[in-house]
């Protein structure tokens, strides 16, 4: 059993940031970083499986803004490497939610000088600069917005209201120090920001591809494979009816209700398996683990 679930847990890590192996999440000892272990936002970012549909949510709803897609589609090798693109994600979020203050500090200056230098002219013509502060909003929103979905559909439906609008007033930090601006901070403002976004939002030709590239993405290893695929499809699953719609994806009831049946039964085994992920390593650090 043991070997099982060590195994589980390597699979399991190679798809995470931590296999990156940039940050010390366990030292300096009792350095709450940005947050610290009381943060709503430790809760909700320290589940990996709701958080990798989540961040597969976050992903496509982000390309549904031309000028976002066109930064990442003329400045990323995400289509060769989309695994490398999620590690590299999952680090700036489990680093920024769970690093030290050093470490989350470093990972913010970090994306802000690669953003500094990304500027470029869409198809439609109009001119897009990655640190724009209306885009990082998008960006912020596409991606909170959905770990929070996955969070209430995969690990707690019953979280307060109260508590929501404290997870977008923490994450909101992260998104104005990176430059956004008018950053939504509850979850009714998150909801309203999302229904006025929606006349920007374009499935064309390049977001149809994103979504097939994800589709076809390859796992870490063959074992890792069908639970890639499971995660994947309630990625897409997670989306907005009207994200849906934009990109064509149809899903009859039964085949919804049988991949929320799948993530059910297989995310307590990845839970039980995984003992050394960012949120263990930052507990360790404050001494609660």
């Amino acid at each position: 059993m043991e070997f099982i679930r060590t195994r589980i847990e390597t699979q399991v890590m190679s798809m995470t940031g931590l296999a990156l192996g940039q940050l010390d999440l366990e030292n300096p000892r009792g350095d709450p970083g940005l947050f610290g272990p009381q943060a709503v936002c430790w809760r909700v970012h320290g589940d990996f499986p709701s958080m990798l549909i989540g961040g597969i949510c976050a992903l496509m709803l982000q390309m549904l803004h031309p000028r976002v897609l066109a930064g990442v589609w003329d400045h990323s090798n995400f289509r060769q490497d989309m695994l490398g693109r999620l590690r590299r994600t999952g680090q700036f979020i489990s680093g920024t939610t769970f690093g030290s203050t050093h470490d989350a500090n470093w990972l913010i200056e970090k994306v802000r000088t690669i953003h500094a230098r990304i500027r470029g002219t869409a198809p439609d013509g109009s001119t897009y600069a990655a640190d724009d502060p209306d885009l990082l909003t998008w960006v912020h929103v596409a991606e909170v917005s959905s770990f929070m979905a996955a969070h209430l559909r995969y690990l707690n439906p019953d979280l307060s209201l109260e508590d929501q609008d404290r997870y977008y007033a923490e994450t909101a930090i992260v998104a104005e120090r990176l430059g956004a601006r008018e950053v939504p901070r509850s979850a009714k403002q998150i909801s309203h920001y999302l229904e006025v976004m929606r006349a920007q939002l374009v499935c064309d030709e390049r977001a149809r591809e994103v979504l097939h590239i994800l589709q076809g993405a390859p796992a870490p290893s063959r074992m890792a494979r069908p639970m890639g695929k499971l995660m994947m499809q309630a990625g897409i699953e997670l989306l907005p009816q009207w994200a849906s719609a934009l990109f064509g994806i149809r899903q009859t009831p039964l085949r919804r209700k049988l991949i929320r049946l799948g993530v059910n039964r297989s995310a307590p085994l990845l839970r039980w398996a995984v003992r050394n992920a960012s949120i263990h390593r930052a507990k360790r650090r404050m001494g609660v683990l």
